[in-house]
C-alpha cells in the first residue's frame, strides 16, 4: 500500500519538504514539493523537484561507494554556518550498539570509502577504537574535523591512530583572516587552527609526495556563494606556506546549505529570500551527475538512514522512508529517487558541491 511521507519542520520558516510515496521495492518516488502551512517563507523560490522537471532531469542514485558516519553532535565550537547545530551543549552520540551495526553495515556494503564527520567526531570518547575499526573496512576513509580540538595535547593519540591506517583528513578552515575566521567559528580558533595544521605537517600530512592526505575546507563567512575553488586553493596555498610554512594537499570550497544555525541567521538577519533567491538563480544542471548524494549513504548516531549529511539535518530519510541501517542487506540499489527539498539549491549553485 502507497503511503505519503510527510515530516514537521524543524528548521523554522520557509522550510520545503519532498513528499514520497514507497513502492513495492521500497525505493521512494518523488511525488511534490509543498509548504508547512501559516510559516513565513520569505521570498519563495521554485520548488527544486519542479527545477529539475523544467530541466528534463531526475536525482536518482548511481552505485553507492561512500558510507557517511555521523558520530553525533558534540563539538566544541558553535559555528554560525553550521547546517547541523552542533555545539558544546549536544549530547547526541553513537553508542556501542549502533556502532557495531554500522560497522556490520560497512562490511556488508564493501565501500570504497568511509567517511566519518559529526560534530566533531574527535570529542566521542571511544573514537579512537571506532576509527581503527573502521579504516580496514574500505579503501580509503576520511575524518572530518575542525582542527581545534586535534590541538589538545591528548588529541595526539588519535593523530597517530590516523597515521598508522593512512587515514586522510578532511580540515575545516574557513579563512585566512584571523578576524573572519574567528567571526564564524569563535575566540582563539585561527591560532589553534594553524598550530594542529603544523603538528599534522610534523607527522607527515599534507607534505608534497605523501599518502597522508590533509585537504582543507572553506565555506563563505555570509550569505554569498563561495568564490573560484581554483583560485582559492592556490591563495591559501600560497599564503599559508610562505607565512606559517604550513602545506596541504586541496582545498574545497562549498556554499553555506540553509539548514540549522545558518538557516536561522539567514532569517535574523533579513537574509534568507535573498539567499535562496541567489542560489536558485545559480542553478546549474551540470552538477547533478556529480552530486555527493548519488554515491553517498550517510548514517546518523542512532542508525537511521539519509542520502545525505543534508537530509540528515533536515530529516529527510533515505528515499523518503525511515530505514534503520540494521535492517539495510546491501547498499541503496542505483535508480532509486533521492529525497529532496531547496536545501538541495546550495548543492547546485556555480560549481556545485559534490
Amino acid at each position: 500500500m502507497n503511503r505519503p511521507y510527510s515530516r514537521v519542520s524543524k528548521n523554522g520558516p520557509g522550510e520545503r519538504f519532498a513528499f514520497v510515496k514507497d513502492n513495492s521495492m521500497g525505493l521512494g518516488t518523488i511525488v511534490e514539493e509543498r509548504f508547512p502551512e501559516k510559516q513565513d517563507r520569505g521570498t519563495s523560490v521554485q520548488p527544486f523537484c519542479m527545477t529539475l522537471a523544467g530541466h528534463g532531469l531526475e536525482l536518482k542514485r548511481g552505485v553507492t561507494t561512500t558510507l557517511q558516519i555521523n558520530l553525533g553532535l558534540r563539538c566544541n565550537q558553535a559555528c554560525r554556518h553550521c547546517h547541523l547545530e552542533a555545539g558544546p551543549d549536544r549530547n547526541e552520540m553513537m553508542s556501542r550498539k549502533t556502532f557495531e551495526e554500522v560497522a556490520g553495515f560497512a562490511r556488508r556494503g564493501s565501500f570504497e570509502v568511509i567517511d566519518i564527520t559529526g560534530g566533531a567526531p574527535e570529542l566521542h570518547p571511544r573514537i579512537i577504537e571506532m576509527v581503527a575499526g573502521l579504516a580496514p573496512l574500505a579503501k580509503k576513509t576520511l575524518f572530518r574535523c575542525n582542527l581545534t580540538v586535534l590541538a589538545e595535547e591528548k588529541r595526539e593519540e588519535l593523530i597517530k591512530v590516523c597515521q598508522a591506517h593512512r587515514v586522510s583528513i578532511v580540515a575545516s578552515f574557513p579563512s585566512l583572516d584571523a578576524v573572519q575566521a574567528e567571526a564564524q567559528r569563535g575566540r582563539g580558533v585561527f591560532s589553534k587552527s594553524l598550530s594542529t595544521l603544523k603538528r599534522l605537517n610534523d607527522a607527515g600530512y599534507g607534505r608534497p609526495g605523501s599518502d597522508l592526505e590533509l585537504n582543507l575546507v572553506s565555506n563563505p563567512a555570509g550569505a554569498f556563494l563561495p568564490v573560484s575553488q581554483a583560485q582559492a586553493e592556490k591563495r591559501f596555498q600560497r599564503d599559508l606556506d610562505e607565512r606559517w610554512g604550513i602545506r596541504f594537499h586541496h582545498l574545497y570550497t562549498f556554499a553555506n546549505v540553509p539548514l540549522g544555525r545558518f538557516r536561522r541567521w539567514l532569517i535574523e538577519s533579513g537574509n534568507f529570500g535573498k539567499y535562496m533567491q541567489k542560489l536558485a538563480s545559480s542553478f546549474n544542471p551540470c552538477t547533478i551527475g556529480g552530486l555527493m548524494c548519488r554515491s553517498l549513504v550517510s548514517v546518523d548516531w542512532n542508525g537511521d538512514l539519509f542520502d545525505c549529511d543534508f537530509n540528515l539535518a533536515a530529516g529527510l530519510y533515505l528515499g523518503g522512508r525511515k530505514r534503520h541501517v540494521s535492517e539495510m542487506p546491501s547498499p541503496p540499489e542505483p535508480g532509486s529517487a533521492v529525497a529532496t527539498s531547496d536545501h538541495c539549491y546550495a548543492c547546485t549553485a556555480g560549481s556545485g558541491f559534490t
